[in-house]
């Protein structure tokens, strides 16, 4: 299997980590990444140091996936050529990927026109102003249209990366790049978990949370995680909207579906199975869910995830385990 070319294209002043956190995702064996600019040489950093990259814009001819680690700064314009050559690479079948600052680049091709966007809660304001046609959803963490991507502030590049890994092979091997990093494979919630503001801290749904992904077989509702650490489900659903972004059924069903996925992948286990131990109830149900949450089958899932695995990868410890009847959310 030839690897998926990922090439960023960076800028001066260049911010190092966003660089950085698509080269730590994509320096996995099934990705080549590389570095181009638009005029090859030493080009400085948000952090005082300089790099030399001697890759031009021709490099972006041959990627399968371009990055646009940060645009700083944001008000500056692309160039024509950068615009004329991200719009050939999506036409030919690329994907464009900006993190934080980035979004500004892919606005400025047009193809963010009409659809949800995202970028540094710090910056969407200024998004919205510029590029009227676009949809920017500050909330987010990222947002994957397929054929374009664009995440929020620094950090979460990694979380978009790790999902275009998941696109491209498999939530197992995510996760085992998760691991690598010392990362979750998956955070959940959007931006506004990290904004600042005056309202008084509350206490972490860590723990809560652990046991919810460890007793996802289980039939679990509001009144039983509220009850779990002693508060009303209004009090939790407002802790949850303030800490995740999410409502809990929302978040309940993403780990039911997510844990679905790493069973197709690496379980011969049936659909109606996986319902039952992922608390979906039934693979009608499962298989509506998953069809909302990811626009595939289950089977189909399998066939293309499965297919990536060696011989080797069958059934996991978890696939001996007896299945929990239970109901879902």
């Amino acid at each position: 299997m030839q690897p998926h070319r990922v090439v960023a294209l960076v800028t001066g002043p260049q911010a190092s980590f966003e660089l950085g956190c698509a080269a730590a995702v994509f320096r996995a064996d099934r990705y080549r990444f590389s570095v181009c600019t638009e005029r090859p040489g030493s080009i400085r950093t948000t952090e005082g140091f300089s790099m030399l990259v001697r890759s031009g814009l021709r490099a972006l001819d041959r990627a399968d996936t371009i990055v646009v680690p940060g645009w700083l700064p944001i008000e500056r314009e692309p160039s024509a050529a950068v615009v004329r050559v991200l719009q050939r690479a999506h036409r030919r079948g690329a994907r464009l990927v900006s993190i934080c600052s980035g979004a500004t680049a892919l606005a400025a091709t047009g193809l963010l026109d009409g659809r949800r966007a995202t970028t540094h809660w710090r910056y969407a304001d200024e998004l919205q102003r510029r590029f009227p046609a676009v949809l920017v959803d500050p909330d987010v963490l990222y947002i994957d249209h397929g054929d374009v991507a664009t995440s929020a502030g620094s950090g979460t590049g990694i979380d978009l990366c790790l999902q275009l890994v998941r696109n491209d092979h498999g939530a197992a091997y995510a996760a085992q790049i998760a691991r690598r990093m010392v990362m979750p494979p998956h955070r959940e919630g959007g931006q506004v978990q990290y904004r600042v503001d005056e309202s008084p801290p509350t206490e972490s749904l860590g723990t809560l949370l652990d046991w919810a992904t460890q007793h996802l077989g289980e039939p679990i509702t509001l009144d039983d995680l509220a009850a779990r650490i002693n508060v009303s489900p209004r009090t939790l659903a407002r802790r949850f909207a303030d800490q995740l972004g999410v409502a809990p059924g929302q978040w309940l069903l993403a780990q039911r579906i997510s844990r679905t996925r790493a069973l197709l992948e690496d379980t011969d286990l049936p659909i109606e199975t996986i319902a039952t131990r992922v608390g979906l109830s039934s693979a009608t149900n499962l298989r509506r869910r998953f069809h909302t949450a990811l626009r595939t089958t289950p089977s189909a899932y399998r066939r293309a995830f499965r297919a990536q695995k060696s011989p080797s990868a069958q059934k996991s410890p978890e696939a001996q385990k007896s299945p929990e009847l239970s109901r879902s959310m």
